[in-house]
């Protein structure tokens, strides 16, 4: 069958023949139609993933739309290793499909499961939100941040805070359902202040933080207080990316005067059921709650030239 190949941790996949999967006990197998090219797909892929396999060839993917036998049509995860979701046929544990809604389309579907499912896995299973919380999106500029906004709305923030390095995305992250904006490009004592003014001001309860690094490092400054004689309130920082620095500096002031929770969501802080079960939610929001995600269709036989480029839409994969 038709795939799309890693055979080096240091180049892109590309497009070749693969022996098709053979269903095991529990398993299904399903005829891909698409498959979204994330953040997490491109990390594993290039072997530097927590989550990498380290044999090759491998095919890379971790979620996808297709048939089933039957001729349903479902959203699946974690196809069994080594053939990933970019692929003709991928054999996966029954428990990991979920049915999609009939007036969401595959390119949509493929698109928003896994940038959605990072902020409301996050919001849920590790946040335990609750409607009328403030949230802040630490990176809203991307695709997965964008959709954090949405999300956060969806399920009943009061008050969505929004950072970003371009100010010139302010407008459309407002048009999302932001109602304030920290700007990144700014200096470090800057920046400390401007959270500060929102979780110790006007209070921030969940932090979903998609960068990592020296902004985390603001933000966890900012919420270091200087003994009021009041208990601070809970502020729960839920890490789901590093795309701004794999480590911070921390004191450990920020732990003991505040009441600062550190989190992260992910694969192994959320089980795969939990996961799936996340998406079969998200998805069935997309129509009453009108999440958008910007897309682009790109047939897989072009995936090594397309596996380097930095869209602003999320590129799927189509078959």
């Amino acid at each position: 069958m038709k795939a799309a190949i890693v055979h080096s941790f240091d180049q892109p996949p590309r497009y070749g023949e693969i022996d098709a999967p053979q269903a095991a006990a529990g398993e299904v197998l399903v005829r891909v139609r698409a498959a979204a090219l994330s953040q997490l797909v491109r990390a594993q892929a290039s072997g530097k993933h927590y989550s990498s396999g380290k044999t090759l060839p491998v095919v890379p993917g971790a979620d996808g739309v297709g048939l089933l036998e039957d001729g349903s049509r479902v959203y699946f995860a974690f196809p069994r290793a080594p053939i990933g979701a970019m692929a003709e046929m991928v054999a996966v544990d029954a428990r990991q499909c979920v049915a999609i809604p009939e007036g969401v389309d595959d390119i949509t579907a493929a698109a928003i499961a896994n940038p959605g499912m990072s902020s409301w896995a996050a919001l849920q299973e590790r946040a335990h939100f609750k409607p009328g919380e403030s949230v802040l999106v630490n990176g809203a500029a991307g695709v997965s941040g964008r959709l954090a906004i949405q999300v956060a709305r969806h399920l009943g923030a009061s008050r969505v805070v929004v950072t970003a390095r371009n100010p010139a995305v302010e407008a459309e992250l407002r048009a999302l359902g932001a109602d304030d904006f920290i700007r990144l490009d700014q200096p470090a004592e800057r920046l400390t202040a401007a959270f500060r003014e929102e979780i110790q001001g006007r209070g921030i309860d969940v932090v979903l933080d998609y960068l990592w690094g020296p902004p985390a490092a603001c933000i966890l400054d900012a919420v270091v207080s200087h003994g009021s004689g009041k208990a601070a309130p809970r502020l729960r920082f839920v890490n789901i990316g590093s795309l701004a620095g794999a480590s911070i500096p921390m004191s450990p002031g920020a732990l003991r005067s505040s009441g600062l929770e550190l989190l992260g969501s992910g694969l192994g802080s959320v089980s795969n059921e939990g996961l799936v079960k996340v998406v079969g939610q998200l998805l069935q929001a997309i129509e009453p709650a009108g999440l958008k995600v910007d897309a682009e269709a790109v047939p897989l036989s072009e995936v090594e030239s397309a596996w380097q480029r930095n869209a602003a839409e999320r590129i799927v994969f189509t078959l």
